[in-house]
This record gives structure tokens, C-alpha cells and sequence, in this order.
């Protein structure tokens, strides 16, 4: 088992491809922390995942909160090998003119500023351990994406973000990457569904644009962090890890 012994903090933990991360990290033989808003469906996971596991609840886009989850998190296990900053919001889907500045507070708030709190108060423990971060990016943070400004710009900034901390914590031994779904069926991808013009022809459109010809569930995602954060990875950092089923190459319709 490639995690053996290992901690991880997982943020978003409770649902789509953080749930199936959870998943994936324990059954590799890691022990998950992980943390939602909604601290009873955290609780509920850690409990499905079995014994030696944590859930409960954290706004990620609160320093406080985040600082005190970690300190939990330490006194639980003694030690941190990995943070996997994988809470996100997709939403609203618009064009950036019609975005409230509510908007893109929330969107900044929770899917990069999450990072900073994070990495502010867990970078010490993963010193020790020469751990690793693992973003959750997003494919349309490279390629861009309409009707989606304010989203994809959290994810672009994610993956500069990730390259910069790279730089800055290779000298303690610590990795840091990201990996980047293009379209993963979860809660937050049917959400998105909904909202767009015609949702009765996106479950095609999300199929075809993954040349392997269809759109994955979250499971995908969990097996490439499950190697980016294992010592398979040992000599991997600033590394943007593409699991697309090939979304971003070739010309497509």
C-alpha cells in the first residue's frame, strides 16, 4: 500500500472527488483527516472510510478555522505528510461583467485564499516530514472556459500559485502539484450542468470533449492523487497533472 502510516488533511473532503479521494488515500493505508462546511456529512465519511479516520467541520476560507483544524489534526496523529487543498466552489456560471462582487469574493475566498490559510498554518509539520500539498486545479484553468471568467481565474492563479510554492518549499523537502480534471462527474459538475443554457445536451458535450470518449467519475482524479502524493512521487513538485482523458489536445467541436 503506497500511503501506509501517512496523514492527510484533506479539504472538501465530504463530496464528489474528495470523497472519492478520502476513499482512495485510505485504502492505500493512509489516515485522512478531512474537513467540509458541513461538518456531519465530514463526520459521516471518516465513519464509511473506518477506524483511525476524522471528519468535522471547517470553512476553509477562515484562517481561524483552518488554524484550529490543524492544530486537531496534530494532536490527533502527532505528525501532517500531506495537505490535499481540494475544497472548491464552481459556481455562479456567468460571463465576468454579470459577476457580483459577492461572486467573486466567494469563488477567491474558498478556492485560492483556502490555500494560503492551509499551507500558513500546516507548512511546519510537513518541514518535519518532508510531506507534500496537492492543489485541486481544474482543466479550465489552462484552456479557459465561456460563461465561467471568475471560476476559471481561481484555477489559473491555482496553478501559478502551485508552481511558485514549488519553488519556495523544495529546499525544505516539501512537493507541492496539482491535478487538473477536465470534466468529473460530481455534485458540483451537475450543479454547473443545470445552470447552462441548454442542460439537456451536456452530458453529450461533456463526453466528447474528452477524446477517450466519455466524461469519468471522480474515482480517475483519486488515483492520480493517490501517486502524487505517495514516495512514487518523490521526485515530482511544481508539477500541473493533466487528467483529462486528452480534453485539451487536438482540435475538437
Amino acid at each position: 500500500m503506497l500511503l501506509t502510516g501517512k496523514v492527510i488533511f484533506l479539504t472538501g473532503g465530504s463530496t464528489g472527488i474528495g470523497r472519492d479521494c478520502a476513499i482512495a488515500y485510505a485504502q492505500e493505508g493512509a489516515r485522512v483527516a478531512l474537513v467540509a462546511r458541513d461538518g456531519q456529512a465530514a463526520a459521516e465519511t471518516a465513519r464509511e472510510l473506518g477506524e483511525g479516520h476524522i471528519g468535522f467541520a471547517c470553512d476553509v476560507s477562515k484562517d481561524a478555522e483552518v488554524k484550529a483544524a490543524i492544530e486537531r489534526v496534530l494532536s490527533v496523529y502527532g505528525r501532517l505528510d500531506c495537505i490535499h487543498n481540494n475544497a472548491g466552489i464552481a459556481t455562479p456560471s456567468k460571463p465576468l461583467h454579470e459577476t457580483t462582487d459577492t461572486e467573486w469574493d466567494a469563488l477567491f475566498d474558498i478556492n485560492l485564499r483556502s490555500v494560503l490559510h492551509t499551507t500558513r498554518h500546516g507548512l511546519e509539520a510537513l518541514k518535519t516530514t518532508k510531506g507534500n500539498i496537492l492543489n485541486t486545479s481544474s482543466l479550465v484553468g489552462v484552456i479557459g472556459q465561456e460563461i465561467h471568467a471568475a471560476y476559471t481565474a481561481t484555477k489559473g492563479a491555482m496553478n501559478t500559485l502551485t508552481k511558485s510554492m514549488a519553488l519556495d518549499y523544495a529546499p525544505y523537502g516539501v512537493r507541492v502539484n496539482a491535478v487538473c480534471p477536465a470534466g468529473t462527474w460530481t455534485p458540483m459538475l451537475r450543479k454547473w450542468s443545470a445552470e447552462q443554457p441548454d442542460p439537456a445536451k451536456i452530458n453529450r458535450y461533456l463526453d466528447e470533449i474528452h477524446p477517450l470518449g466519455y466524461c469519468p467519475e471522480g474515482d480517475v482524479i483519486a488515483d492520480a492523487s493517490v501517486f502524487l502524493v505517495s514516495e512514487k512521487a518523490r521526485f515530482i513538485t511544481g508539477h500541473i497533472m493533466h487528467v483529462s482523458g486528452g480534453a485539451e489536445i487536438g482540435y475538437r467541436r
